[in-house]
């Protein structure tokens, strides 16, 4: 005897979706709805642009923790990003079946080690290596990119290889057909079928840099600057969220969920584009 019916499956699906979807909204209203009118107050202008960050005499500049987090991001898409796809098209046109099955599982699960790990390796192997060489705190922008870039590895990876294994075998078959090369087969042909995939697993990776927030605050140094080398400790925009909000009150509190929403707008603008660049591979297929 059935339980539950078609519909009562439907109903228990339905409901779930729209929970998911009213949790989302319900963060998003909280947090719109007490960030919002410091920005409106105090200023767009003086809180996004201004340089100078000291609660204590009433300045909420983000400008230093923008660049920061702009450049702690790009530097670690320079380092993942390039090793993801490469380590991508290996597996998936190069390796051996039974090498691919071993070793896509193990890069996914990087993505299961807690961020506090990979802050605790850069502060105790990653910052001295840097501070020894290249001189600095050694906690460090490039640190932070380093770090980064390590841990967006699983995530630029598993998509890419979905993406280049999606495009149809006879792309390949034709152009080794034609006397293609292997590689000029995959250089041409099967990368960029699939590169709307590849773009999002990119985008995907860069909302995942950008939201970061236990990692960074190890191995970054912290320091409220604009940073003028690769060297400098910065602070970036999550990290001050996680170093204030324990002891902020009425304005300060109020800049810290200004600053939330700025992160919410960027990384639901890297979403969205990373959902429209694989919905363009699906109607491509």
């Amino acid at each position: 005897m059935k339980l539950v019916g078609e519909k009562g499956v439907q109903r228990i699906l339905m409901i779930t979706a729209l929970s998911a979807i009213s949790s989302l909204l319900l963060i998003a209203l909280f947090i719109f709805s007490e960030g919002l009118p410091f920005i409106f107050n105090y200023g767009v202008g003086n809180f996004l642009l201004a340089n100078e960050w000291d609660p204590s005499t009433g300045h909420f500049g983000i400008f230093p923790m923008i660049m920061s987090s702009v450049w702690v991001t790009l530097g670690a898409m320079v380092v993942g990003a390039p090793l993801g796809i490469a380590g991508a098209i290996f597996l998936s046109e190069y390796a051996s079946p039974i090498i691919m099955k071993i070793v896509k599982p193990t890069i996914e699960l990087l993505a299961a080690i807690p961020s506090v790990v990979y802050g605790f390796i850069g502060v105790m192997v990653l910052a001295p290596i840097i501070r020894n060489n290249l001189g600095g705190p050694g906690l460090s922008l490039l640190a932070g990119c380093i770090i980064l870039g390590i841990m967006i590895l699983p995530t630029v990876i598993s998509i890419s290889i979905d993406s280049i294994l999606a495009v149809p075998r006879s792309y390949r078959e034709g152009s080794l057909a034609l006397g293609a090369t292997t590689w000029q087969t995959t250089h041409m042909v099967t990368i960029k079928a699939a590169r709307s995939g590849i773009v999002a697993s990119i985008i995907l990776g860069l909302g995942r840099a950008i939201g970061e927030t236990m990692a960074v605050i190890m191995v970054a140094g912290n320091s409220v600057n604009i940073p003028n080398s690769a060297l400098d400790s910065v602070r970036t925009l999550t990290a001050n969220i996680a170093l204030e909000m324990s002891y902020a009150t009425g304005m300060h509190r109020e800049a810290l969920f200004a600053t939330g929403v700025i992160l919410f707008i960027i990384i639901m603008i890297l979403n969205s584009i990373a959902s429209v660049a694989i919905r363009n591979r699906n109607a491509k297929k």
